[in-house]
């Protein structure tokens, strides 16, 4: 089944956000008020509501030698694209983690960077080695 995703998230300020997705990642903006945005971020949709500071317990979590965000969201994408979005960010002025790559030589093998939204959310990138590892057991 083939399916978008919808996730709406807390934010500081619409216009920090707006910025950031459209001119920074190159999504696009859909519907949108002064309290709250659409983003279209790779054919989902991020909802933005500007409520304020969020704050979460846990900031991160271990998987092998990588400290990880626990919170964060990303999106899946083909490697052309991955290397492409990562060699602009790199060229930009945000602040970006290295490529690492995750669970080599395992099901699920995939190359990511982590990127912070201007309300601190961690978005990461993915790209698998071989798509059927998505969602493998």
């Amino acid at each position: 089944m083939k399916a978008q995703f919808h996730l709406a998230l807390p934010c500081e300020s619409i216009e920090a956000t707006k910025v950031f997705y459209v001119n920074t990642l190159g999504a696009t903006l859909g519907r949108h008020t002064d309290k709250w945005i659409d983003i279209n971020l790779f054919n989902n949709q991020l909802t933005f509501t500007e409520s304020g500071a969020f704050d979460f317990k846990f900031k991160n979590y271990k998987l092998d030698d990588s400290i990880l965000p626990s919170f964060h969201f990303g999106v899946i994408v083909d490697i052309e694209i991955w290397g492409v979005l990562y060699k602009n960010l790199l060229q930009s002025n945000q602040e970006v983690t290295t490529e690492a790559t995750f669970m080599e030589n395992k099901v699920g093998e995939h190359l990511s960077f982590f990127i912070t939204d201007p309300n601190g959310y961690m978005i990461e990138f993915k790209s698998f080695k071989d798509k059927s590892g998505v969602f493998a057991s």
